[in-house]
Parts: C-alpha cells; sequence; structure tokens
C-alpha cells in the first residue's frame, strides 16, 4: 500500500462539499491519479483513525487557458468523495 499522504492531496472545502458533509457525512478530498478506491479508503481509515463506508471517484478533465496570446490546459486531476459511516466525523474538518 502506498503512504497516505501520498494518496489524499486535499481536502476540498466549497460550499458543495459542506452540503455533502452536513447531509450525507461525506467528505471530498483531491488524491492522486493512480489511486484506486480501495487506496483511498484506507488511506483515510489510516489517516483519521474512521470508518469509512463508501468511497465514489470521478476524474476532473484538463481545462483550457490562456494567457495573453499564450494557450495551454490545466492538469486533470481526480477527486474522492468518501462517506463514513452513522456516526463517525473527522475532528480536524468539523470547526472549519
Amino acid at each position: 500500500m502506498k503512504e497516505p499522504r501520498r494518496i489524499l492531496q486535499l481536502h476540498l472545502m466549497t460550499e458543495k462539499s459542506n452540503a455533502l458533509k452536513e447531509q450525507i457525512n461525506a467528505y471530498v478530498f483531491r488524491v492522486a491519479r493512480d489511486a484506486n478506491k480501495k487506496e483511498i479508503k484506507q488511506a483515510v481509515e489510516k489517516s483519521f483513525g474512521v470508518k469509512v463506508a463508501t468511497v465514489r471517484t470521478m476524474t476532473m478533465p484538463a481545462k483550457p487557458k490562456r494567457m495573453g496570446r499564450f494557450e495551454g490546459k490545466s492538469t486533470a486531476w481526480k477527486k474522492a468523495i468518501v462517506k463514513l459511516k452513522e456516526g463517525q466525523q473527522i475532528a480536524a474538518f468539523e470547526n472549519v
């Protein structure tokens, strides 16, 4: 298994992710592109000491970007929505 620090890159805090946290007890993370659902589940359980119910993943596509006359693309990245079991919560993200 890879190190959890290499799999979980960033906790995404948006209005939609806050709504998911309140409604269905789910947290949103930016994860490594080569990570699968089992690795993400193990990384969250090991890092935060919680039990994971489900993991949903999606690859966010690269978007065209432009600066002046130069054109390029942003990098594609992977997002994971991790739903915790009933009664579980990640204390580090509760007061944010």
